[in-house]
C-alpha cells in the first residue's frame, strides 16, 4: 500500500500553486489589469510570474517524486517535496517583493527538484535491473 506522506506533500503543494492562483486575481484587482492582459504594473507581472513559474515547475517535480515514491523510498520522496515546498514559498514572496529576491527560494526548489529527479531515475534503472 502506497504512503500518505507523498500524498499529503502534493496536496499541499498544491494548494500552494492555488495560492498563487488566487494571489493573481487579486493583483489584477489591485493592479487594474484586466483579463486577458498579463502585462501592465510589475507588481502585477511579478505574481503573475510567480503563478505561472509554480505551474511550469509542477509538471517536472510531481512525476519526479512520484515516481521516487513508488520505485524509491516514499518518506525521501515527501521529504524532497516539503523542501521544494518550502523553497517555492520563499521564492515567491521574495518575488512578490522585488524581482532580484527571488533566488534563495529559487535555489532550495531548484535542488530539490534536482535531487528527487536524480532519485525518481535510479529508482527507476535499479527497478529495470532488478526486473521490475
Amino acid at each position: 500500500m502506497p504512503r500518505a506522506e507523498p500524498a499529503l506533500v502534493t496536496l499541499l503543494i498544491v494548494l500552494w500553486y492555488i495560492v498563487t492562483v488566487f494571489q493573481v486575481g487579486r493583483a489584477r484587482g489591485k493592479y487594474k489589469i484586466r483579463a486577458p492582459a498579463t502585462t501592465g504594473d510589475p507588481g502585477f507581472e511579478r505574481v503573475f510570474r510567480v503563478q505561472m513559474n509554480e505551474l511550469e515547475n509542477l509538471v517536472a517535480f510531481l512525476p519526479s517524486m512520484w515516481i521516487y515514491a513508488a520505485l524509491g523510498n516514499p518518506r525521501l520522496a515527501a521529504a524532497g517535496g516539503a523542501v521544494y515546498l518550502a523553497g517555492r514559498i520563499v521564492y515567491a514572496i521574495g518575488y512578490w517583493r522585488e524581482a532580484d529576491k527571488r533566488g534563495t527560494g529559487y535555489t532550495i526548489s531548484t535542488f530539490a527538484l534536482a535531487a528527487t529527479w536524480v532519485a525518481a531515475l535510479v529508482s527507476v534503472v535499479r527497478a529495470l535491473s532488478l526486473g521490475g
